[in-house]
């Protein structure tokens, strides 16, 4: 089948699935679960899958699936897509049908868009096996929003092994971009996520006797100021990197120097080396800092996703097939993100494409961001987002 009747297929297919892929899409929005807590989800998942017709499915990391879907001489060669299935602890403010049925719980960030999404691929893919070479493996994935990532567990239990994925493909919804629209970046595109938590110990007293006390509270001000030293003046210009803190405890008094103060934030970076060095500095610093004016300073790292980075060669092959299906008009360029993506992870074992899946309806007001109450999608968006990831993989396959 020539490539352009075969993009045919796939678009006719992904039309007449639309109302399938939308009620999986509701279902699963209305229904969210919490990072590793998804037992449900898998379940309704896995169901879903049988149903189409796929039998090689196995469960990973307690609450994800791997399945596999087997076209013509099915050793030839293999790609891998992933889709995350977990929800955030948010109190959706949406008023709609499919509105989350669970109080503090809601698909915020689109997880439910590339479950559903993935789902219909999957059909798209059976209904089409006898049109391609190679073996497509899906993986269903928990807890990305949690660390340490439910991707990190699944690669730990094997999900990029027998077979091996000479690749990986997965899609992201992005409120930025117009819903029938794709982006795609090459290179370094999302950032490192890693915590800072900080205590800062000194001798509290009363207000107006400071030459009686050590003061945590200018100790934090002056650790504070510093570190952005770490960003402005040591890290070169060349990789951005972001330190911020959003968190800030001294729970003294007007007239009240507290014993402590407590300070969180996060650190973000795009070099894996520099993000190693960036740590040491921050916690030399912060503790020569305090110990300078007379207090003591724990500092804590919690390390998290690694930067995402996109195989230069696998997303410029992508971002093409996508014009060819799309329209060069529906396919755009992105800028980096700062956000933190546990799909990192595999972008570090095997050559990886994250691309975005446009959703926004200005019309329609659907333009808020993710990780917010009021997050939603034009869901006009699923009517590319299956047969464009169906196509990009056979291509891949086929690459």
């Amino acid at each position: 089948m020539s490539s352009s009747h075969l993009a045919d297929k796939i678009k006719k297919s992904n039309q007449e699935i639309f109302s399938e892929v939308l009620a999986n899409r509701r279902h699963i929005h209305k229904n969210p679960e919490l990072s590793f807590q998804e037992h449900n989800t898998c379940a309704y998942v896995k169901e879903q899958l049988e149903k189409i017709g796929v039998d090689e499915i196995k469960e990973m990391a307690d609450t994800g699936l791997v399945a596999l879907i087997k076209g013509n001489n099915p050793d030839s060669s293999i790609v891998a897509l992933r889709a995350d299935m977990d929800a955030l602890p948010i109190k959706e403010a949406n008023d709609v049908e499919y509105k989350s049925v669970k109080d503090g719980v809601m698909h915020a960030c689109g997880h439910d868009v590339h479950t559903s999404s993935l789902l219909g691929t999957a059909k798209i893919l059976n209904e089409v096996k006898s049109d391609f070479n190679g073996t497509v493996k899906l993986i269903f994935q928990p807890g990305e929003e949690k660390f340490p990532g439910g991707a990190s567990i699944m690669i730990k239990e094997g999900v990029l092994q027998n077979p091996n994925p000479k690749s990986i493909i997965g899609q992201h919804v992005m409120p930025l971009i117009d819903a029938g629209k794709v982006g795609f970046r090459s290179g370094m595109y999302m950032a490192s996520a890693d915590e800072i938590y900080v205590t800062v110990k000194g001798k509290g007293g009363h207000g107006a006797m400071p030459e009686m006390n050590i003061d945590p509270v200018v100790i934090t001000s002056h650790i504070i100021v510093a570190l952005q030293q770490i960003v402005s003046r040591v890290a070169s210009p060349k990789i951005p990197s972001v330190l911020s803190f959003g968190k800030v405890i001294a729970d003294g008094a007007t007239n009240v120097i507290p014993d402590e103060v407590k300070i969180e934030g996060t650190f973000r970076t795009f070099d894996e080396e520099w993000r190693k060095e960036a740590h040491k500095k921050m916690k030399k610093m912060a503790e020569g800092i305090a110990d300078s004016m007379g207090g003591s300073c724990e500092f804590n790292i919690k390390v998290g996703y690694p930067h995402l980075k996109n195989n230069p060669e696998l997303a410029d092959r992508t971002k093409s097939w996508a014009k060819e299906f799309l329209g060069e008009e529906n396919v755009v360029d992105l800028d980096l993100w700062l956000a933190g993506e546990d799909f990192s992870y595999y972008s570090h074992e095997v050559p990886a494409c994250f691309y975005r899946l446009g959703t926004r309806n200005e019309e329609k007001g659907i333009t808020n961001s993710v990780h917010t109450p009021k997050f939603d999608i034009d869901e006009n968006a699923l009517k590319i987002g299956p047969g464009l990831m169906a196509w990009l993989a056979i291509k891949e396959l086929e690459n």
